[in-house]
């Protein structure tokens, strides 16, 4: 089962992005960037820029990737071997990286549609493989 690396891999991604954010928010409060009435609610006050990159990203990594890790689980569960599948989610988790990498750092919007919409692309193929794998199998 050797989907459980990648799968791993974007968990570790997700935890650092996570600690960033928080991280982020002390530093702009230490700072006196922010209100630190604002984290109460998160409204009523501004957020500086880095603080809202990191948030989003963070929640970035919550969205599409759950239909990653769905992915992942059914292909652990139905004891599924598939070196298209592996490697796919290896370019999957690289791509989402790379988009975060963007995102934090220099933020292009158009660097991070691209990886953005081909990690898209890979995990559709993903999830178009593993049916037919499943419906072979049946």
């Amino acid at each position: 089962m050797t989907i459980i690396y990648p799968l791993f891999v974007l968990v570790l991604l997700t935890f650092v992005v996570g600690f960033s954010v928080g991280a982020s928010r002390l530093i702009s409060i230490k700072k006196g960037h922010v209100d630190p009435r604002y984290y109460k609610l998160m409204t009523g006050y501004d957020a500086p820029e880095y603080v809202q990159k990191f948030g989003r990203n963070y929640s970035n990594l919550l969205e599409a990737p759950i239909l990653f890790y769905i992915l992942g689980v059914l292909v652990i569960m139905l004891s599924i071997e598939s070196p298209l599948i592996v490697g796919l989610a290896w370019v999957f988790v690289t791509l989402r990286i790379v988009h975060s990498s963007i995102h934090l750092t220099y933020n292009n919007s158009r660097h991070r549609l691209y990886c953005f919409t081909l990690s898209g692309i890979v995990l559709l193929f993903m999830w178009i493989e593993l049916i037919n794998i499943v419906s072979q199998q049946a």
